[in-house]
């Protein structure tokens, strides 16, 4: 299969699974993207948090984890392969995603912005790869809001998720603070 014969396939996935009208229940309430698989290393810090906190990472829609609260993972480049990442970004609240953690390196790290920008009103966490990576994803104007972490803090990035969530689930602040009052740590 080529290269652009895949991503047309993630492509018209990404629109079926929103097309699907699943219950809230049986799709992720966070996905994660990065810009490229060597980002993985720095992005990590997010699976760790969200399975930290009991989140299931789902990786087949027709067979969901058990766990109530659950995240997805792409590699989405914006320079790369703009229509998986615009795709992403357009079908993502339709999907079931309450939040969105986007992180990219180098001096032109777009994903963040675009996710943002293309997922609006979606909240999406933002991380600089890289500290040079840290004026681009800071950078939106106004009117185009991202929330963003410091350089390479995808831990940070999903703590942030999951205080989004809890004002919706109270149970995830519980998760946060730990049932002895204390905070996660990575």
């Amino acid at each position: 299969m080529t290269r652009s014969r895949a991503v047309q396939d993630l492509v018209d996935h990404l629109r079926a699974e929103a097309d699907a009208d699943r219950a809230p229940e049986a799709t992720p309430e966070v996905g994660i993207v990065m810009g490229s698989d060597s980002d993985l290393d720095v992005m990590y810090g997010a699976y760790e948090a969200l399975t930290e906190l009991g989140f299931a990472e789902v990786t087949d829609y027709d067979d969901p984890p058990e766990a109530r609260f659950t995240f997805e993972t792409y590699v989405v480049s914006a320079h790369r392969t703009p229509e998986l990442m615009y795709a992403y970004g357009e079908t993502a609240r339709e999907r079931g995603l309450d939040v969105v953690i986007a992180g990219a390196g180098g001096k032109s790290a777009d994903l963040p912005n675009m996710t943002a920008s293309i997922a609006y009103p979606l909240p999406v966490v933002g991380v600089p790869v890289q500290e040079k990576s840290v004026d681009s994803v800071v950078g939106m104007p106004t009117g185009a809001p991202i929330v963003a972490v410091d350089a390479g803090k995808s831990f940070n990035a999903a703590l942030s998720a999951v205080q989004i969530l809890a004002r919706k689930h109270p149970e995830l602040a519980d998760r946060l603070t730990g049932s002895e009052g204390g905070r996660v740590s990575p």
